[in-house]
Parts: structure tokens; C-alpha cells; sequence
């Protein structure tokens, strides 16, 4: 069950049954308006298949169709890539583990770590924050 309410979705997963949400960007949401208004309102699903819903061999076909017409077909990228790459980029924007796991939907946060991966700036860029803190104003706790 898909129900859009202004800038995030509800959305009730059909793996696991769980509820979460699911925000939506102003270009993802201005993409979603016109996709509600072009789409087939006959079809029950969001994104629909040949028959009802989008199974992933058919999104994999789109997925690889974009490849090709992009030059990147020899990349190596799958449609499980863009989740890997989502979770990176939050991550290195800044975006705290516990926010990531419960927008991916992982009940672990181990799986979480798995998926995101901090880049040598973001990294960079924390050390050089920390340092200033302790240069700064000491860290005066017992270890």
C-alpha cells in the first residue's frame, strides 16, 4: 500500500510488511506528480508490469535499457547499486547511522554500515572537526 501525503510516503512493505516512511526530494516529487497523472489509473500498483505489478526482471530491463543509452552498460551498476549509492551519499552529506538504518528499513545496524560507505573527504573532514574540538576546548572525560 503506496499513500502520498505532500512530501514522504507511507509505504508498507511487502517483504517484511513493515511500514516506514519514505521522503520524497522536490525533483522526485515534481517527477511523481507527473508520473500520477500520465500513469494508468486502471492499474492498482504505482509501477505497473505486463500483467500487474513491476517484477524485477522487467525493472531490470528498463534499468539496463538507461544503461545502454547512457554508455554505461559496462560499468557494472544494478539496480541495487542506486540503494548502495543512496546510502552513501546521506551518509557522507552528513546524515547520522541511526537516520540511514531506519530509512533503508534494516533492523540492523550492522547491514546499514554494509551499505554506506564514507568517502576519503567525509572521513577526512571528521578527523579535521573532531581535532578542532579537542584543540579547541580539550576532551576531559576519564578513559
Amino acid at each position: 500500500m503506496i499513500c502520498v501525503i505532500e512530501r514522504y510516503i507511507i509505504y508498507e512493505g511487502e517483504k517484511n510488511c513493515l511500514g516506514r516512511v519514505v521522503y520524497l526530494s522536490d525533483d522526485a516529487l515534481m517527477a511523481l506528480q507527473i508520473w500520477l497523472k500520465e500513469r494508468d489509473r486502471t492499474k492498482e500498483y504505482l509501477f505497473s508490469g505486463i500483467r500487474e505489478k513491476l517484477c524485477y526482471s522487467s525493472a531490470w530491463n528498463i534499468f539496463a535499457q538507461y544503461l545502454r543509452q547512457t554508455g554505461l552498460q559496462h560499468k557494472g551498476y544494478t539496480i541495487h547499486s542506486l540503494r548502495h549509492t543512496f546510502a552513501s551519499e546521506l551518509l557522507n552529506a552528513g546524515m547520522r547511522l541511526e537516520c540511514l538504518q531506519l530509512l533503508l528499513g534494516h533492523r540492523n545496524i550492522e547491514i546499514t554500515r554494509r551499505y554506506a560507505r564514507l568517502t576519503d573527504k567525509s572521513r577526512a573532514e571528521e578527523y579535521f572537526r573532531a581535532m578542532q574540538i579537542i584543540e579547541q576546548r580539550g576532551i576531559h572525560g576519564a578513559y
